[in-house]
């Protein structure tokens, strides 16, 4: 019996000893990394194992050993846009991935109008997939999982862009990598999708931050199950997101709200997920939003209006994120506008403008700043305002109320980059907001016609 025992256990350190050495599916042939930076690359092996990893783009070798639970990392310095490199891992076995760009990497995540697709049906589809070929644009889907505990890797694989491949992409995320790469003088763009349409944004956010912060668990515990989505918290970050976090990204484009239109703390929910994964990456990654856009919700008449300004507040309260209004290019008849390639291109404005420092003139929409009060006036004042106009003679988006709270419309005035109001029905008016409506579309704009957002000074 000795004797069986002690060649089962020369068996299993035999096995140990020569494991291979193997990476998660998103280190793989065809990926971008994030140039000019200090990325971390990572994978599983033997704890006997000593790795060595060379990079095509420089002289330099990387050394990794695996930790008692076989799991090894190191950082590598990434250089300026190009390739195409190959990076070589060499332990007991060897492995080489090909065809490497050095670039930019966005994540892009959300529900259904992030996941939607040119096959799903968007404007002008046939042309626009027949003319998406750019092998330097790089596409990573993640699959629809969900679990109770994080996991370690996920399926899928990178591909270039063509036809064939950017039609079952995101079309939110290919005109986005689009106009990045033509403003970007064809750098290679990365794009990780990861999103699952009629999700809740609780899903996303790890479920200890969640448990942690009583208002944030408060609203997930009211969020009501459904047939096309887990609703638990936690559960899509942890088979969706978890996996690559600490992949060196340049920032995060998210489109969700719609199925949190109900919740009066969406702001608390969307900010704690905004911290909780710059926690987690250890990186204060710039995070741009797409408001939710105008459509015949059911339940009440406003409760898409409350997620629209808590997407707002949230860019006036976190650092390093933004927002676009879309409001003005959707139809409120289909909860999945089919108008994409404006939003795509609308946040790569923004991006290039904030993130890349590119001159691209007024890149965003007139937001509220603050209002002030002089008799039976109101003046509204607010940031991207240069050249306001209404889109007909005047709005009638405005509402105004007075300390009873009891909002009615109100006449409108431009002057210059503000707004004055008035109500015959509200003798000393304290409050104003805008588009407080489900299905409100815009009626004001500022010189490169972008639309205003919805609003409450409340």
């Amino acid at each position: 019996m000795k004797k069986i025992c002690s060649i089962f256990i020369l068996l299993l350190i035999s096995n140990l000893a020569f494991a291979n050495v193997s990476l998660p599916n998103f280190i793989s042939d065809n990926m971008v990394l994030q140039r000019n930076s200090e990325v971390k690359i990572w994978g599983w092996a033997s704890p006997f194992e000593d790795i060595t990893i060379k990079p095509s783009w420089t002289t330099q070798e990387y050394k990794a050993k695996p930790t008692v639970d076989a799991y090894w990392e190191v950082l590598i310095k990434t250089p300026d846009a190009g390739g195409p490199f190959i990076i070589n891992f060499k332990g007991y076995n060897e492995l080489t991935i090909k065809n490497v760009m050095s670039g930019e990497v966005w994540f892009c995540s959300g529900q259904s109008n992030m996941e939607w697709t040119a096959s799903q049906g968007i404007d002008n589809a046939e042309e626009e997939i027949a003319k998406a070929n750019y092998p330097n644009i790089r596409f990573f889907t993640a699959p629809k999982l969900s679990s109770h505990y994080p996991q370690m890797n996920v399926p899928g694989n990178w591909s270039a862009c063509t036809p064939q491949t950017m039609k079952y992409f995101s079309a939110i995320g290919y005109f986005f990598a689009e106009r990045l790469q033509k403003e970007l003088k064809n750098i290679p763009i990365g794009i990780i999708n990861s999103s699952w349409g009629g999700s809740p944004a609780e899903v996303w956010i790890p479920e200890l931050y969640v448990k942690k912060d009583p208002v944030i668990a408060e609203a997930a515990a009211k969020v009501d199950p459904v047939p096309w989505s887990p609703v638990e918290a936690g559960r899509t970050y942890n088979a969706m997101i978890y996996p690559f976090v600490g992949y060196k990204i340049a920032g995060v484009l998210w489109y969700q709200g719609e199925a949190n239109v109900g919740s009066d703390v969406y702001d608390k929910t969307l900010g704690g997920l905004i911290k909780a994964w710059r926690t987690e990456w250890k990186d204060d990654f710039p995070f741009y939003l797409v408001q939710i856009a105008p459509y015949k919700y059911d339940g009440g008449d406003y409760h898409a209006a409350v997620i629209r300004d808590a997407q707002r507040k949230v860019t006036t309260q976190l650092p390093k994120t933004g927002m676009i209004s879309i409001n003005d290019i959707s139809t409120t008849e289909d909860i999945h506008p089919r108008n994409k390639r404006p939003v795509g291109e609308r946040l790569a404005n923004l991006v290039l403008s904030d993130v890349y420092t590119l001159n691209k003139g007024i890149v965003n929409g007139p937001l509220y700043k603050s209002v002030s009060t002089k008799g039976n006036k109101l003046t509204i004042y607010f940031s991207n305002a240069a050249g306001l106009r209404f889109k007909g003679k005047t709005s009638a988006q405005f509402e105004v109320a007075g300390r009873d709270g009891r909002f009615y419309q109100a006449s409108a005035k431009i002057e210059k980059e503000s707004i004055v109001v008035t109500s015959k029905e509200v003798r000393n008016p304290v409050k104003v907001r805008y588009a407080w409506r489900n299905t409100a579309t815009a009626d004001v704009f500022n010189s490169a016609w972008l639309p205003m957002s919805t609003f409450t000074s409340e």
